[in-house]
């Protein structure tokens, strides 16, 4: 009898030894080497929005569809961007004649001020002339006022051809076909162009669509998402963590992480960046007094810090944008801290067979 009680109270004091011990690895390595199971797959989810509106004639994807950069997606109607393509190529050809026809009123207008130049030239000679015979008392003074009039009517007629010149080169530009008209023109036909082109939406880069629910017959309006797709060469993992469990934290530090998905495998991430704050303490400057934070109980909650994971290799298919995983950080070939926290994850990923 006294051999069982014995027995029993090593035992309860083994026990106790192993859970103490095991409390005070918890806290200790906490610090050293944190361990969270508040992990996610992260990756960007790109709303696709056609450029355009019109009609869609066809969807050439489904759902959950692997797709790589420039496969088409879906196609909207072009008709009426065909007819916008040809009305703007024929504006240019109009424009272009305006063109042609403004440098021949150019020509015109140059002879013109070139004969305005001599027949000032020539009544200010003869308004010279008669002036030195006025001097001499040999024409008479109307003569002299009517030369002279002569001569200014003359200049006149001659700035106005100057400055009709001047108006008609500022509109031909520097050369031909640099004219503000052709230019207008020839911006509109690329705008019709690529707005035609945008008929046929194309996928931005490798990636997967998901959750499609668009059919031909579906009126598209322009920069409104109509698809949801998910580039497959962008995830990378996020793990939240205490605060103080990364107050070690430092670019010496690496991560092992093990997924759901994948039991009884562990991966080696990189510490990419921690953020820089969480969005409770967000302020916004709405002119009001200060919230005060509230909290009844006796112990509260930590606050958790986001730590960003990327990995050099392209993480594996089985993952999706949500998929859980479980995150170790430790300090890199720490004699005692890297061993265990890898111990720690391989147990950990075991664990996942059963859960």
């Amino acid at each position: 009898m006294q051999t069982a009680e014995l027995t029993f109270r090593r035992w309860m004091q083994t026990l106790i030894i192993i859970f103490i011990l095991f409390t005070a690895y918890i806290v200790v390595a906490d610090r050293h080497a944190p361990l969270t199971t508040e992990s996610r797959v992260q990756g960007y989810v790109i709303q696709i929005a056609p450029e355009v509106s019109g009609t869609i004639i066809d969807v050439q994807v489904s759902n959950n569809q692997n797709v790589y950069a420039g496969d088409n997606l879906f196609t909207i109607d072009p008709r009426k961007y065909d007819l916008a393509v040809e009305q703007a190529r024929v504006a240019l050809i109009q424009a272009n004649e305006q063109e042609a026809s403004l440098y021949a009123k150019a020509e015109a207008a140059e002879a013109k001020v070139a004969t305005a130049q001599a027949a000032y030239t020539n009544a200010s000679s003869e308004y010279k002339r008669i002036k030195q015979l006025a001097g001499k008392k040999l024409v008479s003074a109307s003569v002299l006022d009517t030369a002279f009039t002569n001569q200014n009517v003359a200049l006149s007629t001659l700035h106005a051809g100057q400055q009709e010149l001047r108006a008609i080169q500022a509109q031909l530009g520097t050369k031909p076909g640099k004219s503000s008209m052709v230019l207008a023109a020839e911006n509109n036909l690329k705008q019709a162009q690529l707005n035609l082109s945008h008929t046929q939406v194309k996928a931005p880069t490798d990636g997967v669509i998901t959750n499609l629910q668009l059919e031909a017959g579906s009126i598209a309006s322009a920069n409104k998402p109509l698809l949801t797709f998910i580039p497959t060469d962008t995830l990378w993992v996020t793990a939240d963590f205490r605060e103080k469990a990364i107050a070690l934290l430092s670019k010496h530090s690496k991560a092992l992480v093990t997924f759901d998905a994948l039991p009884g495998q562990t991966f080696s991430l990189a510490i990419d960046s921690r953020d820089f704050g969480v969005a409770a303490a967000q302020q916004n400057p709405n002119g009001l007094l200060t919230a005060v934070e509230t909290n009844n109980r006796w112990v509260r909650d930590a606050q958790r810090v986001r730590v960003n994971l990327t990995s050099n290799e392209k993480l594996p298919k089985q993952l999706f944008v949500g998929s859980r995983a479980t995150v170790v950080l430790y300090p890199e070939n720490h004699a005692i801290w890297a061993p265990l926290a890898k111990a720690q994850i391989y147990l950990v990923s075991l664990f996942h067979y059963i859960y």
